[in-house]
């Protein structure tokens, strides 16, 4: 149940109607009536402010409300994220940096110091163990999906020395991959080609046909957003993995 007295607190003497109104009328009644649930309703809040570009403390109060509810990283990720595309892109970053500080309060209890330091160094989770890919991997990855329907976006967070086998994207039309490097440093290699070093804001183009790996470099964490390009007929043809002494020739 929401109760407010910030009405009271900061305008009781100045203005006790509208006091009485925000904290007895719109959080008292209008908070606390059916129809939706507390969660939803904190959800359509922050949604509602963005749009009306309100990125101050308003914003911050509201976004704590969803965390409370029960709002996860994830969850506030993919809808800023959503919100975005119709409010404005630099509303989100605007929610971004606000949330950021906000959530990384959260999970990282089970996160060690440099795992936690990583994620508090971009704006999207580092999400669960990648499990269900893990016999495609060295080391230890981790999946946070932030688009699920139209285009698939998905941050991929890698441990220090972790990569992904070689492996090779296929389409009849259209297809490949795109990656976004967000936070870290890692590396993208072409079969037969050197080595490209990946840092936040790089972008890598991966054409169908393609044989190539990425993953983390030695000593350090590594998290790029996977775009997966539509196309007719996809699929992923997994391969060997890469080997130490590939692996161990990178800086």
């Amino acid at each position: 149940m929401i109760k407010q007295t910030a009405g009271r607190d900061s305008l009781g003497e100045f203005a006790p109607e509208f006091a009485h109104y925000n904290d007895d009328i719109l959080f008292g009644e209008n908070w606390n009536s059916g129809g939706i649930d507390l969660k939803t309703r904190t959800i359509v809040t922050v949604t509602a402010l963005m749009s009306s570009r309100i990125t101050d403390s308003s914003l911050g109060y509201h976004l704590k409300n969803a965390k409370n509810a029960g709002v996860t990283r994830e969850e506030i990720a993919a809808l800023i994220t959503h919100a975005a595309f119709y409010v404005g892109w630099p509303k989100g970053w605007a929610a971004f940096n606000m949330a950021k500080e906000i959530w990384t309060e959260t999970e990282s209890s089970d996160m060690n110091d440099d795992m936690a330091r990583h994620a508090s160094e971009m704006i999207f989770p580092i999400g669960a163990p990648n499990d269900a890919f893990s016999q495609y991997f060295t080391g230890k990855s981790y999946l946070a999906p932030v688009s699920a329907s139209q285009v698939g976006i998905f941050n991929v967070t890698f441990e220090p020395g972790c990569r992904n086998n070689w492996h090779i994207h296929h389409a009849d039309e259209g297809g490949g991959q795109i990656l976004i490097c967000v936070a870290g440093r890692g590396y993208y290699q072409q079969w037969g080609k050197d080595a490209v070093e990946m840092k936040p804001g790089d972008c890598i183009n991966i054409p169908v046909g393609v044989k190539h790996w990425h993953g983390a470099a030695p000593n350090e964490w590594f998290s790029h957003l996977a775009v997966e390009v539509p196309g007719k007929n996809t699929s992923n043809e997994w391969l060997e993995r890469v080997s130490d002494e590939q692996y161990s020739s990178l800086q």
